[in-house]
């Protein structure tokens, strides 16, 4: 990972905690990148994604997405392939990447993120505008590399 990116000081601040109000961080994840809605999953035992935090998601979805199979939807792609995953208008989608019942955010412009430390996975961090949007790779890699410094404390 790119070493000079630098993430943001409201972010550091919450990662440098003994431990990270996993809420409070992702909100403001959500603030640097303009963004409306996101979700922060951790990895369990089972290799499934669980739901740490979520901003913006209607409580009727959260069910459906508290529990995360690897490959399954963008967070879990993202987690299967250790690489990120974009959508510019998740309502449009028809690659079959996003789950049917994503459209129901009403986000449209998203990306989800691995967390990776010393390449193991730890869980995904996804982020999402309600306008379509295509991130910038620099928006890609300060995602990549806050996902690596969640995953650095996830690792202790």
């Amino acid at each position: 990972m790119n070493s000079t990116i630098e993430i943001p000081k409201t972010v550091k601040v919450e990662l440098l905690k003994d431990a990270p109000n996993w809420e409070n961080l992702l909100k403001l994840t959500l603030e640097h990148f303009n963004c409306s809605t996101g979700t922060l999953h951790f990895l369990d035992n089972d290799s499934l994604l669980q739901l740490q935090a979520q901003q913006g998601i209607p409580e009727f979805l959260i069910p459906k997405l508290s529990t995360i199979p690897i490959g399954k939807g963008m967070a879990g792609i993202a987690a299967e392939r250790r690489k990120p995953v974009e959508m510019c208008n998740l309502q449009t989608d028809d690659s079959g990447v996003a789950r049917p019942s994503a459209k129901d955010t009403k986000v449209e412009g998203s990306l989800a993120a691995p967390l990776m430390y010393n390449e193991k996975l730890y869980g995904t961090i996804g982020i999402a505008k309600p306008v379509p949007y295509d991130f910038t790779e620099a928006e890609t890699n300060l995602l990549m590399k806050i996902g690596e410094s969640i995953s650095q404390k996830l690792n202790r």
